[in-house]
């Protein structure tokens, strides 16, 4: 007979441990910070995308956008003589690196902003990409690439990935170039991608030891390492920058434990402690079995008595037996080996994470994503 099993606690999810020594390592400090005025510049505009098969747009925006674009050309035709089936009204996106220089391309997004079903085999009008300033920096155009599909068939139609927003590789062409600043010619500044102030003082510590010099840095807050330009560099920057980006240094991180429950997935940073503690868990499962059996009815039952299958069903409810063990662990390895000796899911683990938190053995911030 047909058996169905529903666990409360899910069994097909994974765990996901880095097995990491237990000391700081070293990175160069052009992989944890980066120097003031090396950033990017956002920027969007409108635009029109043409060439769809009937996927188009059917409101007035996008018809009386098609009518300023005509008659920007020349052309001057009445509202009601335009079908937008075939166009669709866009949001146009992108990023310009640092340093852009007047023809350097850039990605672009698009992104529909009425009601068109699809951008596929679509082509995007000269756009006009502008800044937060109102300047306008980069003119973006090209063929759109959603890398998907919509198809049909007797069964119905079918969809694969997202059919209303798509990319133009190098779509944009940079026209305009964003003012950008190295400092002011005798510093310049570091910012750290995640602020530490353990990692800020090694930073500048090890900057020090490397120019032989105790005031070519300081730290100015748990993000922020200001760096004198030495003599011997003034009209060579970008080599100066260069020279310090390959210096490393000794990244400390936080005790982390982040956790994903909609998926189960459990990471644990190097630097978490558990305090020994010893731990009891059981996992409840429900088991539901199905059985059909026949009412067959009697000899003297009326005319329009009917056979019948009759399905019952038989509820089990069994709760998985455990003992205590003890826990504990000072390296992340031994974390691992205790946890994994308790023979319980990601699910379970979770639980237990959250139970050594509140009782205090869990050395460690606990995030929950």
């Amino acid at each position: 007979m047909p058996t169905k099993t529903v666990p409360v606690l899910s069994l097909f999810l994974c765990i996901v441990s880095c097995l990491l020594p237990a000391v700081s390592s070293a990175e160069r400090i052009k992989d944890i910070a980066g120097f003031e005025g090396m950033r990017e510049n956002q920027l969007v505009g409108y635009g029109l995308v043409v060439g769809l098969d009937g996927s188009g747009d059917k409101g007035n925006q996008t018809i009386q956008s098609i009518a300023n674009l005509l008659q920007r050309m020349g052309l001057t035709v009445r509202l009601s003589d335009i079908k937008a089936k075939n166009t669709a009204a866009v949001m146009v996106t992108s990023a310009l690196p640092p340093f852009p220089k007047p023809g350097v391309r850039a990605d672009v997004l698009v992104s529909t902003i009425g009601d068109a079903k699809s951008l596929q085999g679509g082509t995007l009008l000269l756009a006009p990409l502008k800044g937060p300033d109102g300047k306008v920096y980069a003119l973006a155009q090209g063929p759109v690439s959603i890398g998907g599909f919509i198809g049909g068939g007797a069964g119905g139609s079918t969809q694969k990935n997202h059919q209303t927003a798509g990319r133009i590789p190098d779509g944009a062409i940079v026209e305009g170039e964003p003012h950008f600043a190295l400092g002011d010619g005798n510093e310049i500044r570091l910012f750290l991608n995640r602020p530490d102030f353990t990692t800020a003082a090694d930073v500048t510590r090890k900057i020090n030891e490397v120019l032989n010099d105790s005031t070519a840095s300081s730290t100015v807050d748990p993000s922020t390492v200001k760096v004198k330009i030495p003599f011997n560099y003034k009209n060579k920057v970008v080599e100066f920058i260069a020279f310090v980006e390959g210096i490393e240094v000794a990244v400390d991180t936080p005790a982390r434990v982040v956790m994903n429950e909609r998926t189960g997935t459990i990471t644990i940073g190097e630097s978490v402690r558990i305090a020994p503690v010893a731990i009891a868990h059981g996992s409840l499962t429900i088991e539901i079995k199905t059985q059909y059996a026949v009412s067959q009815p009697s000899s003297f039952a009326p005319n329009q008595a009917k056979t019948l299958v009759v399905p019952r069903q038989d509820v089990t409810v069994s709760e998985q037996k455990s003992s205590l063990m003890q826990v504990s662990g000072v390296t992340l390895g031994d974390i691992v080996r205790a946890l994994n000796a308790l023979g319980v899911t990601p699910r379970d683990l979770i639980s237990i994470l959250q139970a050594l938190k509140s009782a205090g053995a869990l050395r460690a911030q606990l995030e929950i994503i």
